[in-house]
């Protein structure tokens, strides 16, 4: 998962930098631009993929049988033979359907995760006050909580003690006092982990969240932890970022993407041939 994300991240961080850099572009034009292109890229790949005379064929057999019951509708029998006949070419309309979204699931995970990294999140106001959560892997790793200690880099100051639980969570009040991407250091035992911290400037990607599990594909601001570590996950949760005419943050970036990618596929779908 590390090595994927350093990838991903490689690829959309050229693409999306010069917009999600500039404080002058709107998060939501750049949102709109990019649905647009995947609704477009999407499609492509849905007809190269999809068996178009399958699903051409299909519902056109689903419209036969509509029609059959609106003209016999007195004959009980064959309208319950049609509406068995509709069912069963659903199934096989979705079907065809199955490949093509298999195909086009992984990548569009994959920028819609970037586009949260980038857009769903600002960086903490200066002087604010959050907290550094972590959970420990308490079924690969013995390390007692205790054990577990926090350096942090000038600019950012502890405001009360750390907070320790039985089932291996620990959290840290943290203020921060000075703009700038930080690295707050923790060690459990022999191992050392940096978790980043942003604060204040321009909009940039935001490292929320570093994990061994699978939801570090969904947040690549930072690298994954190694499967080895004692840590199973560390945490710093953000302010969500204004999206303009959307909610803000990633409900925002979700249902925007979802929508605008659908509409245009759909509005595009004629020009390019394709029978969804």
């Amino acid at each position: 998962m590390g090595t994927f994300n350093r990838v991903a991240s490689a690829v959309f961080d050229r693409l999306l930098a010069p917009f999600g850099a500039a404080p002058r572009w709107a998060p939501w034009l750049d949102l709109a631009l990019w649905s647009a292109l995947s609704g477009v890229v999407a499609l492509l790949v849905y007809k190269l993929v999809s068996s178009q005379r399958g699903i051409a064929r299909t519902k056109n057999l689903i419209k036969l049988h509509l029609l059959e019951i609106r003209l016999f509708k007195e004959d009980i029998l064959g309208v319950f033979v049609s509406t068995a006949k509709i069912v069963l070419r659903n199934v096989v309309y979705i079907a065809h359907n199955l490949a093509p979204m298999a195909v086009m699931l992984v990548p569009m995970l994959v920028i819609l995760a970037q586009l949260v990294a980038w857009y769903g999140y600002s960086p903490l106001p200066s002087g604010s006050v959050r907290l550094l959560k972590v959970q420990l892997d308490r079924a690969r790793s013995p390390v007692a909580t205790t054990a577990v200690t926090l350096e942090l880099p000038p600019g950012v100051v502890l405001e009360a003690p750390p907070v320790r639980t039985a089932r291996g969570e620990i959290a840290w009040r943290l203020r921060a006092e000075r703009d700038g991407d930080h690295e707050l250091v923790l060690r459990a035992g022999d191992e050392t982990q940096v978790k980043r911290l942003a604060v204040g400037g321009a909009p940039r990607k935001v490292p929320v969240l570093r994990s061994k599990g699978w939801e570090s594909l969904l947040y690549p601001g930072e690298d994954a932890l190694p499967r080895t570590s004692a840590f199973e996950s560390i945490r710093v949760d953000y302010p969500a970022r204004d999206m303009g005419l959307l909610p803000a943050g990633e409900p925002g970036i979700l249902l925007g993407f979802l929508a605008l990618s659908l509409l245009v596929g759909f509005a595009f779908k004629g020009l390019l041939g394709v029978t969804i």
